[in-house]
């Protein structure tokens, strides 16, 4: 009963999602249960994964990141443009993204908390501004052509594997910023995001730097995109519209796993697991003839369910009664009885960040 009630769960329900996604793929083309196939689709969805990975962390401490795609493009742009055929500029160039990446990051931090800007309003200037960088460098064509050995980062791999026959490079990278994201989660870093989305309030009053805990999450996330736009340049190639709507498929990968608008509950795992299952979704659409146009549309029906279906698990669960959890970093509400109640959610409270006040 336990672990049917966790299929069903908001967090749970993406695997159960993902697994019949892809058998109705395999009885549709049974070749995509060769083992090759299914490294090619992991490659595939490797950049949206490590996206939604990015936007989990901005959004568990409830804000929005609209800059990713277009942050994307200008990597892309950049790596294209100043790498060149020289294999010796590889390294600088991908150290000069990690600064521009960071740098991003740091602008979308520092103006929506020091500021008090809207991440929403934020992340969309910042999403414009380097859109159009990007059209002014190369007039809206393609434009660059990096050197193989950079290509190779997002196309490569390991051959003549047993069984598998290749296995991406992409593979590799996608699940170790999966595990460090797990790990951050399991940091103060993470469990101070999820205070932060759970009650900003209560984290002030603990005497935690609520301004640096959310600059570091949009710094996250603009690694996260410069980090897809390496993969992306391998096999996509250099054009001015890759990247974009990568923001909005993130989110969307995200709000699939479960994670609540707003912030204060959601699994890292279940977010990465949305965007294999979104991925999934389109190409099962894709193979029963359903037009690409509907794409969008899909997306947004997605969005709306996932949340409205998080909405109504919640009530049913806070009907059955208060019940912590350190992942979801919710605490049951104190009785209306207490003289004194903690002011800090269960992520301070584990990390001794706590201090009580009277009602």
């Amino acid at each position: 009963m336990n672990a049917l009630r966790s299929l069903v769960s908001p967090r749970g329900a993406v695997f159960l999602l993902l697994v019949l996604l892809l058998i109705a793929i395999t009885v549709l083309n049974p070749t995509f249960a060769e083992p090759g196939q299914i490294m090619r689709f992991i490659q595939r969805v490797a950049p949206i994964a490590i996206v939604a990975i990015g936007q989990y962390f901005v959004i568990i401490a409830g804000e929005f990141d609209l800059s990713q795609g277009s942050l994307i493009t200008a990597q892309v742009i950049i790596a294209g443009n100043l790498v060149g055929q020289d294999d010796s500029r590889t390294v600088p160039v991908l150290l000069l993204m990690v600064v521009v990446g960071a740098a991003v990051g740091l602008v979308n931090g520092v103006l929506t908390t020091l500021l008090k800007v809207p991440s929403f309003i934020v992340t969309l200037g910042m999403m414009l501004a380097l859109l159009g960088g990007v059209m002014w460098w190369t007039g809206g064509a393609a434009t660059g052509n990096p050197a193989d050995s950079f290509r190779e980062i997002g196309r490569g791999g390991i051959r003549d594997v047993p069984l598998l026959d290749f296995v991406p490079w992409a593979v590799f990278i996608v699940a170790a910023w999966l595990a460090l994201g797990i790990w951050i989660t399991k940091r103060p870093l993470g469990k101070m995001l999820i205070a932060v989305g759970d009650n900003a309030r209560a984290v002030d009053y603990a005497g935690a730097r609520r301004a640096w805990v959310t600059t570091r999450a949009f710094v996250i996330s603009s690694l996260s995109a410069t980090l897809a736009g390496v993969l992306l340049v391998g096999y996509a190639g250099v054009h001015p519209s890759v990247g974009r709507g990568y923001e909005f498929v993130a989110i969307t990968a995200v709000v699939l796993g479960g994670v609540v608008l707003g912030g204060g509950r959601g699994w890292i795992v279940a977010a990465a697991a949305g965007a294999f299952a979104l991925e999934a979704l389109f190409m099962l659409l894709n193979i029963a003839g359903v037009p690409s146009t509907l794409r969008d549309a899909v997306q947004g029906v997605i969005i709306i369910a996932a949340v409205a279906y998080s909405a109504v698990a919640f009530r049913a669960r806070r009907k059955r009664g208060p019940r912590t959890s350190p992942d979801q970093g919710k605490e049951p509400d104190a009785p209306r009885g207490d003289s004194a109640r903690p002011s800090a959610s269960p992520a301070l409270v584990s990390e001794g960040h706590t201090e009580t006040r009277g009602d």
